[in-house]
């Protein structure tokens, strides 16, 4: 449940973002990207580089990760053309040749995927798709909300539909990133962690993690823990009401297992702060509390498989998050609408105006901050 606060619009959440500041490319080294320390509370931001995390942490914090894999979720295919009706002479060639952009934002069954589609207005439910040299076959068998389409993937070799995916499959980087994928997108747009596929966005604020930054993290004593949540449309979907109140989530998959669940019932109770590492675990952690809580159960928060369609912007209750790692967000979005409810919109934005004049680089695959 929100406080009482005024109705917030859109333009509360807005800055200007000079276009050059939007990274189109990862930095050679993953430790080499700045970091904005922003005290939570009160205090002027302080400029770092990542790097310097070990010793900006106090030693005691439980660090919580994101171990979500990016699929390579965007697919290029050509039209076959449409079961319901058969095409007609003048209109049989663009079945065959017509180009189809297919974006697989989460998986029903191993068959069976929810996806945006393009053009989506000339797709319609019983039209076949055509991928690679035609080893990979979709069908069009529903339409849903938001564009959506299910659609049934089908082999005609020997490999199986997950082998077809990950071989003909593109990384989806974001529009932001004007360029199309490359071979080294496959691994700089993972975090070094990652375990679990099924994201079809990276949890961008893992990715400047290394492995020698995570042991030099452990030396100073601090706890390391982690859970899933498949980023999708939810982290990422447009804002297209006039106020934040107004907007749905789509929801988002996650689960925390029960040693994650244990080692922050054991960090709260030792008043040890907890680090969410990104935007998303904010939503896991903060979701599964307030199932607790509206569950009246006797834990912090409940361990398992759920669904997060929790909208985060100011007024909200954090229960679980005492710190955050994060990107920087594009202007009235979600992400962004939720920093500012952790920190404070006024701080936020004047943070953010701080990294743009200081130079900052943007977005996915540009610095972060470090609020706490």
């Amino acid at each position: 449940m929100l406080l009482d606060s005024p109705l917030m619009r859109l333009d509360d959440i807005d800055y200007h973002l000079p276009p050059g500041q939007v990274a189109q490319k990862p930095l050679d080294r993953r430790d080499a990207s700045r970091l904005l320390e922003l005290p939570r509370s009160a205090g002027a931001p302080s400029d770092h580089l990542f790097k310097d995390l070990p010793e900006l942490l106090r030693g005691d914090e439980l660090l919580v990760l994101n171990n979500t894999r990016v699929i390579p979720a965007r697919l290029f295919g050509r039209r076959a053309g449409v079961h319901a009706q058969a095409p007609s002479r003048a209109t049989l060639r663009e079945h065959l040749t017509g180009k189809v952009e297919v974006f697989l934002t989460r998986q029903i069954d191993p068959q069976k995927w929810e996806a945006l589609v393009r053009p989506g207005r000339k797709i319609v439910t019983g039209e076949r798709v055509l991928f690679g040299e035609g080893e990979l076959e979709a069908e069009v068998i529903s339409r849903g909300e938001l564009g959506l389409r299910t659609l049934r993937f089908v082999s005609r070799d020997t490999r199986s539909v997950p082998e077809h995916l990950e071989r003909l499959g593109h990384v989806p980087l974001p529009p932001y990133i004007r360029r199309g994928d490359e071979d080294t997108d496959r691994e700089r747009y993972q975090t070094v962690f990652a375990k679990q596929p099924g994201a079809i966005a990276a949890p961008t604020a893992g990715l400047h993690f290394t492995e020698e930054i995570l042991e030099k993290i452990r030396a100073r004593g601090v706890e390391i823990c982690e859970l899933t949540l498949d980023v999708g449309l939810g982290t990422f979907q447009p804002v297209h009401t006039e106020t934040l109140e107004s907007h749905v989530m789509h929801s988002e998959s996650y689960e925390i297992p029960d040693q994650t669940a244990e080692c922050i019932r054991r960090a709260r109770a030792a008043r040890r702060p907890i680090v969410a590492i990104g935007t998303t675990v904010v939503r896991a952690l903060e979701a599964a509390a307030l199932r607790a809580a509206e569950s009246n159960a006797t834990e912090l928060l409940l361990a398992g498989k759920a669904d997060a369609r929790l909208f985060i912007y100011p007024g909200f209750p954090f229960r679980v998050v005492d710190a955050l790692l994060t990107n920087f967000h594009l202007p009235r979005s979600t992400l962004l609408a939720l920093v500012c409810a952790f920190a404070g919109r006024e701080r936020v934005l004047a943070a953010y105006r701080h990294a743009v004049q200081a130079g900052y680089r943007f977005y996915s695959y540009g610095d972060c901050m470090l609020i706490g």
